[in-house]
């Protein structure tokens, strides 16, 4: 029998849909996944094999072939372990299909059932909702995450039977109450610089004013002790706070990175990377999926202090 089932991969800042596609048919047991799976996808055979044996069912002695579609997108992370584990048990006739074909799912399967949180739970609930999927299934630490995303239902799950419950029509786990979630407090809220606190400079202060007005570069050059820092550092305080859809954007960069996201911020990234800071660590890619800082300072205000001018 042949069952589906939706999820997604995150590649850098790219949230791909993700089509898991589970066949069992009599023959040698065996289980093999197909589709550009990275080393952590693959593992995720035993994980699901001994998630679904320690939740009370039964792993069917046949045949399976799971296969990730589209096949040329390389699948990376064990956030498809929870889509994996609910095909093999849909195509096993242990769990209904009709709602499969509608929700995503995204989570790491602990041996004994357990749904760990996965990293981008923000990310993946922004590309379900544009994928036109009705419901998210997502670990229950990391759903009040993904509810920031308007349009989509979010079920939080605990386990593997939680998220087979919700499946089957059932409702999800009681999601953590919002002071239970680790508070998201961008660095920029608690600076408490302001541009009026500055006086005199009045030439770089204009010229900050007309550069946040417009949206413009700005160098500021001078010899040391002259106020260069102390001015960038204030002009945050000037721009005007962040709009819904920037927050989101600002949030899913972070749930991207790995850090929880408890609430929206509407103050603007300010990142002030050190002097030393190599092209990697400035623009990203020092390896797969890193995200420099010129990403970090979207929305907001990238700072490069002693920065040196080539003739």
């Amino acid at each position: 029998m042949l069952a589906r089932a939706h999820t997604f991969t995150i590649e850098g800042l790219e949230t791909t849909h993700v089509t898991v596609e589970v066949d069992i048919r009599p023959g040698l047991p065996a289980f093999t996944i197909v589709g550009l799976a990275d080393a952590a996808v693959r593992e995720a055979r035993e994980r699901v094999r001994t998630a679904i044996l320690n939740s009370g069912h039964e792993f069917p002695a046949r045949r399976i072939t799971a296969n990730l579609a589209p096949g040329d997108v390389r699948k990376a992370g064990p956030g498809i372990d929870l889509a994996l584990a609910c095909a093999v048990l849909a195509a096993s006739r242990q769990l209904p299909s009709e709602r499969l074909g509608v929700s995503a799912l995204y989570g790491e399967l602990a041996l004994d059932g357990v749904v760990r949180p996965s990293w981008g739970a923000l990310a993946v609930a922004q590309a379900a909702r544009r994928a036109g999927l009705r419901c998210v299934l997502i670990a229950r630490a990391s759903a009040r995450e993904a509810q920031l995303v308007d349009g989509i239902e979010v079920l939080g799950v605990e386990r593997l039977t939680g998220a087979m419950r919700a499946l089957s029509g059932g409702p999800g786990d009681r999601l953590p109450a919002p002071r239970e979630c680790e508070a998201s407090r961008h660095p920029a809220d608690a600076s408490g610089a302001d541009l009026a606190d500055v006086r005199g400079q009045r030439h770089a202060v204009r010229s900050l004013v007309i550069a946040a007005a417009g949206g413009h570069n700005c160098l500021l050059s001078g010899p040391p002790g002259t106020g260069k820092t102390m001015l960038a550092q204030r002009i945050v305080s000037i721009l005007p706070p962040l709009t819904r859809s920037e927050a989101i954007e600002v949030a899913q960069i972070r749930s991207v990175m790995g850090e929880p996201v408890g609430r929206l911020s509407r103050s603007r990234p300010f990142r002030a990377p050190h002097h030393s800071v190599t092209a990697a660590g400035l623009i990203g890619g020092a390896r797969r999926g890193w995200i420099g800082e010129v990403v970090l300072a979207h929305n907001g205000v990238l700072f490069l202090d002693s920065i040196r001018l080539s003739s």
